[in-house]
């Protein structure tokens, strides 16, 4: 039981670190995705560095859900891991708005920024959260000491292609986070949803793909 209370405050801890450095790189940037990119992405990083080998350094229910399906881990574990990293999420927007407001948690939630419409970001973020899981699920499918060093760099270019369109969540709790806080649901479920279908889609893919090439 202590062992997967360790894993628990590993990923409840990555889940801040990730989203409070985040939001705090938006809230700072000036609006420049290039620092809005590298915050999320090199947060990221320093997270997997810093509990990665306590959790694996999921951070994100998609990847969770990903690693249930592979059998990397328990139906138990992924709850609790999932509520981790949501704790995680709202802990860190509470922190933003303790120091900042609550309307300074709000610039922080996710949105369709260019009006392309609610299926288009179920899509898209669909889309992106299985790019960045199948990249997760090779870098880590042995010892890779670069590992964390690519998931980051992933997230930094999904967030300098996808920010300005839908605010590249790729994690449901990157977006429910924030939004509890500032409580701003909008499109919602499209940023719980997609992700959590690109997670599961990115193994049968991944799966596929290095079959077929073996």
């Amino acid at each position: 039981m202590t062992g997967s209370l360790n894993k628990y405050l590993a990923e409840l801890l990555g889940a801040f670190v990730l989203i409070g450095v985040g939001s705090m790189a938006i809230l700072s940037s000036g609006g420049s995705i290039v620092a809005i990119a590298f915050g999320f992405g090199l947060a990221f990083l320093i997270a997997l560095y810093m509990f990665g080998s306590v959790s694996d350094g999921h951070y994100n229910p998609a990847v969770t859900l990903a690693q249930l399906i592979r059998g990397e881990i328990t139906a138990a574990d992924a709850v609790g891991y999932i509520v981790a990293q949501l704790a995680g999420a709202v802990l860190a927007s509470g922190l933003v708005a303790a120091v900042l407001g609550t309307s300074a948690v709000g610039t922080t939630v996710v949105g369709d920024g260019s009006g392309v419409g609610t299926i288009w970001v179920l899509a898209l973020e669909a889309l992106f959260t299985a790019f960045l899981v199948i990249v997760i699920l090779r870098v880590t499918s042995g010892e890779n000491a670069s590992a964390p060093v690519i998931i980051g760099l992933t997230l930094v270019v999904i967030h300098l292609a996808l920010f300005p369109i839908t605010g590249a969540s790729v994690n449901p709790v990157r977006s429910l986070g924030p939004a509890i806080v500032a409580a701003d649901f909008t499109d919602a479920w499209a940023y719980i949803v997609g992700p959590l279908v690109g997670g599961a889609v990115a193994v049968y893919v991944d799966r596929f793909v290095h079959a077929e090439a073996s």
